[in-house]
C-alpha cells in the first residue's frame, strides 16, 4: 500500500537522511514534500491528502505541537522524529503513531512505517462499511457492588465503560448508567477475554456495538446508540484487529 507523506524538519541534513532512508528501505512511502517550519508544513498539509507526517519536535517559529493544534481535525498518522526523549509523553497525548529517536535507526524506521501501513490498510478496508467483528457475542455476566449487595449485568448489554478517576461509569443499551467504585482497569481486566477493547485511557467499548470507524485525530468509533468515542493512536491497532 502506497502512503503519501511529508517530512517536517528544520535541518536540511536530517531531511536528506530521512528521505534517503525512506527511498531505500521504505519504498511504499511517497514523499510529496518537505517543510522546515510550521508555516511551510501547514501549507503542505492543507494542500495535500496525506497518510503520514514525519514530524520533528523543535522548529523555528513554533514546534510540532503548535503545528498539530493549528491543523485541527487531523486525518493522517504522525511519526515524531526527535533527538529529545522528554517529548515522548506529550507526543503520545498528541496521538502520535510512533516516536523515533535521532540518530534514526533503520530497523526502527522500517518498523514504524510497517505499523502505520497496517493501520491505514485496515482503516481503508473499514471505512464506510458496516463493521463485523471477528468474534461472536459471548454470553457472560459480571457483578457490580451496591450498598445492599451486588447487581448482575449481562456483558452483552454494556455499550461502553468510561473512567472517572477511581470510579467507572457503565453505559448500558437500555439507556441506563451505573457508577461503580472500581477503576476502568478493573473492568478491562475482567472483560479482557470477551468482546471489549480499551480504545482510550478513558474508554472501554463493546466491540459488538461499534457500527462505524471514522478517520481523524487518532480516529474514533461510533457505537449503536450514536455515541462517538475517540481512539488513541497507541490503541488503534489493537482495536482494528477485532475486525475482518
Amino acid at each position: 500500500m502506497k502512503l503519501k507523506a511529508i517530512i517536517v524538519e528544520d535541518e536540511q541534513t536530517s531531511r536528506d537522511i530521512l528521505r534517503n532512508y525512506l527511498t531505500k528501505y521504505c519504498p511504499n512511502i511517497d514523499v510529496l514534500g518537505e517543510a522546515e517550519n510550521v508555516e511551510e508544513a501547514l501549507v503542505l498539509i492543507r494542500n495535500n491528502e496525506l497518510d503520514l507526517v514525519f514530524l520533528d519536535v523543535e522548529m523555528p517559529y513554533g514546534n510540532a505541537f503548535d503545528l498539530l493544534e493549528k491543523v485541527g481535525d487531523i486525518n493522517f498518522e504522525t511519526i515524531f522524529v526527535t533527538a529529545y526523549n522528554q517529548y515522548a509523553l506529550e507526543a503520545l497525548n498528541a496521538h502520535a503513531s510512533y516516536y523515533l529517536m535521532k540518530p534514526i535507526s533503520i530497523d526502527e524506521l522500517i518498523k514504524s512505517v510497517d505499523y502505520v501501513t497496517e493501520i491505514r490498510k485496515k482503516e481503508s478496508a473499514l471505512q464506510d462499511q458496516v463493521l463485523v467483528p471477528k468474534i461472536n457475542v459471548i454470553a457472560g455476566k459480571i457483578t457490580i457492588p451496591q450498598q445492599d449487595g451486588f447487581e448482575i449485568i449481562n456483558t452483552a448489554d454494556i455499550l461502553y465503560c468510561k473512567a472517572d478517576d477511581n470510579y467507572t461509569e457503565i453505559y448500558l443499551n437500555n439507556d441506563k448508567r451505573k457508577v461503580v467504585s472500581k477503576t476502568l482497569k478493573h473492568f478491562e481486566d475482567i472483560l479482557k477475554d470477551g468482546h471489549f477493547s480499551r480504545v482510550h485511557k478513558s474508554y472501554l467499548v463493546n466491540v459488538n456495538e461499534i457500527v462505524k470507524y471514522v478517520k481523524g485525530k487518532g480516529g474514533s468509533v461510533v457505537l449503536s446508540n450514536g455515541k462517538q468515542v475517540s481512539v488513541s493512536a497507541s490503541r488503534k491497532s489493537d482495536l482494528l484487529a477485532f475486525f475482518k
